[in-house]
């Protein structure tokens, strides 16, 4: 008897993948929540909301680095920035997400650049 293997699953094409902290200990109570419910409106506004350039999102319950939360990383470049106000996510949603300007005053660490391609292996 074989058992088939479930589908493999596809995501679209994006360009950034933006994971921000919702937990109760990353800022003020309900602060990364309330960012993360204004996420979609502000992509849109900025036009990064669909198509292969679109940027991506998710919460994330804890990253385990709750000081000067909240806390957002940017994938797939790795940058994370804290103290993720209204107003500073309007700077990364505009000078990082759609300006392709890492947003430095905000950065409280970046992961080191690793090309993927040569992990995976390339489609020669």
């Amino acid at each position: 008897m074989t058992i088939d293997a479930p589908p493999k699953p596809s995501i679209s094409p994006y360009k950034h993948h933006v994971l921000l902290c919702t937990g109760p200990r990353c800022g003020e109570e309900g602060a990364g929540q309330a960012l993360y419910d204004s996420l979609w409106t502000k992509l849109k506004a900025a036009g990064i909301h669909e198509g292969p350039g679109r940027t991506k999102f998710n919460s994330v319950n804890c990253f385990g680095a709750c000081k000067g939360g909240p806390v957002m990383c940017v994938q797939p470049q790795g940058t994370w920035y804290y103290n993720v106000t209204p107003a500073n996510l309007d700077r990364i949603i505009g000078e990082h997400l759609a300006g392709d300007q890492v947003v430095q005053d905000l950065v409280f660490h970046q992961s080191p650049q690793v090309d993927v391609s040569a992990q995976l292996g390339s489609a020669d």
